[in-house]
């Protein structure tokens, strides 16, 4: 009889789990289907996909705690500090910037960024002492291989819009024949290897004859990038892409120690599956 109650209230108990969301438990942590079918949403992948990248997370996770790896609140800060300086925003102007364009809140920005700082600390714990810088043969070997893909635009055309005002700026963004005194326009031809990477990423990503979101320019006004026309790169030399192709092919190196590591990892630890979305 108290073996069949204990039955009863394990049973029960995992029954509540199941019910309650949990999908995975891997060792200690919990992954729930709503996180699996978050993940599935918004990358559009498959469930195996979204598990096994929610697995991969807890495992980080879990080493971080076990290695005792932190994060200051100092060294948050100093980040955000940086890439807002590279940026030439203030600290409060970055905030406004990456709302404007992610949503993200301050708090929600900070978490992250701890977040990414704490994997970078593991990650150079795991793979620092096992990756080498490529030798030049083997650098040439790789710039033969992927010449297409270390191409990069030379120029971007835009037209800048610019106002103090930015519920007028959006106004124009959404509405391209809207007109404001409030808004100066101009004309430039923006060199790649002459702005920010950031903004040279915004700009890659912003489509032709489409605005880029409006966003604070470190000068108290808001700006919108309008994209005319890419500049495509000529071929580059290699002499030039020396630098770049070294950082790929170590990087390359950094993500199958990861992947080997990790892979290992999981082998060894209690993963247990309770369901999949259907």
């Amino acid at each position: 009889m108290y073996k069949l109650l204990l039955t009863l209230v394990f049973s029960s108990l995992l029954q509540a789990a199941i019910y309650n969301g949990v999908a995975i438990i891997v060792k200690d942590q919990a992954i729930t289907l709503f996180e699996i079918q978050e993940k599935m949403h918004t990358l559009h992948i498959d469930a195996k996909r979204a598990s096994d990248m929610l697995i991969r997370q807890k495992l980080e996770a879990i080493e971080i705690k076990e290695k005792g790896i932190h994060v200051e609140n100092a060294e948050v800060y100093d980040e955000i500090a940086k890439t807002a300086s590279r940026n030439k925003l203030t600290v409060s102007e970055f905030y406004e910037a990456v709302r404007n364009s992610s949503g993200l809140s301050s708090t929600q920005l900070k978490d992250k960024i701890k977040q990414r700082l704490l994997t970078q600390k593991l990650y150079m714990s795991i793979a620092y002492s096992a990756v080498s810088e490529p030798s030049q043969e083997e650098m040439h070997e790789y710039y033969d291989l992927h010449k297409a893909e270390l191409q990069h635009p030379t120029a971007f055309d835009v037209v800048i819009y610019q106002s103090f005002n930015k519920k007028k700026l959006q106004e124009k963004i959404d509405n391209p024949m809207f007109y404001s005194p409030e808004i100066k326009r101009s004309e430039q031809t923006l060199k790649y290897n002459a702005i920010s990477p950031e903004l040279a990423k915004l700009l890659e990503k912003t489509p032709l004859n489409h605005f880029s979101p409006a966003l604070p320019d470190g000068k108290k006004q808001y700006v919108s990038f309008y994209v005319k026309s890419i500049t495509s790169a000529a071929k580059s030399s290699f002499d030039d892409l020396k630098e770049e192709i070294k950082n790929r092919m170590m990087q390359a190196q950094r993500e199958s120690v990861l992947t080997d590591y990790f892979a290992r990892l999981r082998q060894n630890v209690l993963i247990n599956t309770l369901r999949m979305p259907n």
